[in-house]
């Protein structure tokens, strides 16, 4: 079972979403510390009400996600999505609708309009940066 898996299978065990709440703001909590050399405009996701960086390396033909953000939740949603995609190579990470994994967590129902923008945006953020390594020689 995969960490996103889990997440899925604790986050469907909670009753009511302040519970939800509160475990997707501890998700963020537990990321580890963000580099402040990639908490620049180079890897700002644009979009999002709040200020979220994301930074992708590779290993082993695979990419490893790293995210941060001043936002509570949002940096919940960040730890959300790296668990769905990092450890991924570029080309499965195309293949991923995240919007369908995602449909579990029921979150298109209690997330704000401007925090769905700001998740769409990671998304696509994320996909683009897929994209960029698959396209390099």
């Amino acid at each position: 079972m995969s960490q996103f898996d889990d997440i899925r299978a604790d986050f469907e065990f909670l009753d009511d979403w302040e519970e939800r709440y509160k475990y997707l703001i501890d998700l963020g909590r537990n990321l580890p510390p963000y580099p402040e050399a990639f908490r620049d405009e180079a890897h700002k996701v644009r979009g999002c009400a709040s200020q979220v960086w994301l930074h992708a390396g590779e290993q082993d033909g695979a990419l490893v996600f790293e995210g941060d953000s001043d936002a509570h939740i949002v940096k919940g949603l960040i730890a959300l999505l790296i668990a769905l995609y990092s450890g991924q190579t570029p080309a499965a990470i195309a293949s991923v609708n995240a919007f369908d994994a995602l449909k579990p967590f029921e979150l298109e129902d209690h997330l704000t309009p401007q925090r769905s923008n700001g998740l769409s945006a990671m998304v696509k953020r994320i996909e683009a940066i897929a994209g960029q390594y698959a396209a390099a020689p």
